[in-house]
């Protein structure tokens, strides 16, 4: 397979549309299909119902404080009813599409009556799912691993119907995505003599995530950070240019997000946070420079694909901020890219990146997001014009490397060989007070 076409694949895969934080959509997944495995027909027959959710620190902390879609309400425990009484596993990671009234008042029935058991499993693996619905003499088991809609272990009472192992974080299940092994300038190459038609479905994710920006621009929710920060570019506090806008659109995406609004967005590796924040800096870039469909579609490509090969160094949920590192970084080069950037200031912008926001981390998911998404395209932005001006951070300063790629190992190295006790630490703070 040529690199064009796994760049294409690649994508497709990692590219998807998710209603909500994907960590409470990766759980209601899972116990969606083993209620199906279980074959509970009717979600109101709760006599003999236990469900038994078993989850990874990681997807722990990413879901305990984030909105639930087409709800005022927050966690996994929610998650989890919702994934038995209304959603369908066939809508994959826009699980809570379906969401209505009646089944957020059978989900809270079932919370009350104490029908659901959520642990947190003892795992080095940082996405890990079980969840297991039993009901009189049927039960259902369905794991998730590696990605968050990968079921990995499917079985109910009838027998197993699937049992693999998958290699987290890899392109597939029996060997590496080559891509990742690839210089960064190469990659870009290849999809620069990608056809447009090939490409042309990633302007869908524009539209749907400016969508959700508006929405997020239109009245209050989450923090309104974005809200916020437009109300005072009309009073003329802060001016009305390229950083602003990218914080602002990305920002309000956010706060629509991880409030809970019943909108979808395009995901990009596992997150939508990370799909906003490498999509929305080139919203903004253009909404006042003339762009053509074919040089957003191959920043759109370009953004994803970088995003994809930093969460491949650091770990697809990392103690690393993803937003920061990853999806931040392929903004400020999908920029740099669109401004007609050489070789060394694509390179730059990485550099610039990564030197800005490394000590970001990631303290789950929750309406805060919104700070750092607004704070990682600002990032984005200075990055870009600092390395098409020539001003790029030198070799050696901090973990700096002497080319990108060199810079994205080191930052690999850092998030697997230092960041699982921050982690720790990080959800021991977090969970004090539960």
């Amino acid at each position: 397979m040529s690199y064009e076409d796994r760049i294409i694949e690649t994508l497709r895969a990692e590219v998807k549309p998710a209603m909500g934080c994907t960590e409470p959509v990766a759980v209601a997944l899972a116990v969606a299909k083993a209620k199906e495995l279980c074959q509970c027909e009717d979600p109101a027959n709760m006599g003999y119902l236990q469900i038994e959710v078993s989850v990874s620190p990681n997807i722990f902390k990413n879901g305990l404080s984030v909105g639930i879609p087409g709800t005022d309400q927050v966690g996994l425990v929610l998650a989890s009813a919702l994934g038995y009484t209304s959603c369908h596993s066939t809508n994959g990671l826009e699980v809570f599409k379906d969401v209505n009234e009646s089944d957020i008042a059978l989900a809270m029935q079932l919370i009350n009556q104490k029908k659901i058991k959520l642990t947190v499993a003892d795992t080095d693996k940082k996405i890990h799912i079980e969840a297991v619905v039993t009901n009189g003499a049927q039960y259902g088991r369905a794991v998730i691993e590696g990605y968050h809609d990968r079921f990995v272990q499917l079985e109910s009472n009838l027998g197993v119907q699937l049992t693999e192992t998958l290699e987290e974080g890899t392109f597939s299940q029996s060997a590496k995505n080559p891509l990742f092994d690839l210089p960064i300038y190469e990659l870009i190459q290849h999809i620069e003599a990608l056809p447009y038609a090939s490409i042309a479905f990633l302007l869908d994710g524009f539209e749907m995530n400016e969508k959700i920006a508006h929405y997020g621009l239109s009245k209050p929710c989450g923090m309104s950070v974005g809200l916020t920060l437009q109300q005072n570019t009309e009073k003329g506090i802060l001016s009305d240019d390229l950083m602003n806008r990218a914080m602002i659109l990305t920002a309000a995406a956010s706060d629509a997000r991880m409030s809970g609004v019943s909108l979808p967005v395009m995901s990009s590796n596992g997150s939508g946070n990370n799909g906003i924040t490498a999509l929305m800096p080139l919203v903004a870039y253009a909404r006042t420079t003339p762009t053509s469909d074919d040089a957003l579609a191959r920043a759109a490509a370009i953004s994803h694909m970088v995003n994809s090969v930093i969460k491949n160094k650091i770990g697809r949920l990392s103690a690393l901020c993803g937003c920061g590192v990853a999806a931040g970084t392929g903004a400020a080069v999908a920029l740099t890219w669109l401004m007609g950037a050489t070789k060394p200031q694509l390179e730059g912008a990485i550099q610039n990146m990564i030197a800005n926001t490394t000590g970001m981390i990631c303290d789950g998911a929750k309406v805060g997001c919104s700070l750092k998404l607004a704070t990682s395209a600002s990032a984005a932005v200075q990055s870009a014009i600092l390395a098409i001006n020539g001003i790029i951070v030198p070799s050696g300063n901090g973990i700096i490397g002497p080319t990108a790629d060199a810079t994205i190992i080191n930052l690999g190295y850092l998030s697997k060989h230092a960041m699982d006790t921050v982690d720790h630490v990080v959800l021991s703070i977090m969970t004090e007070h539960l």
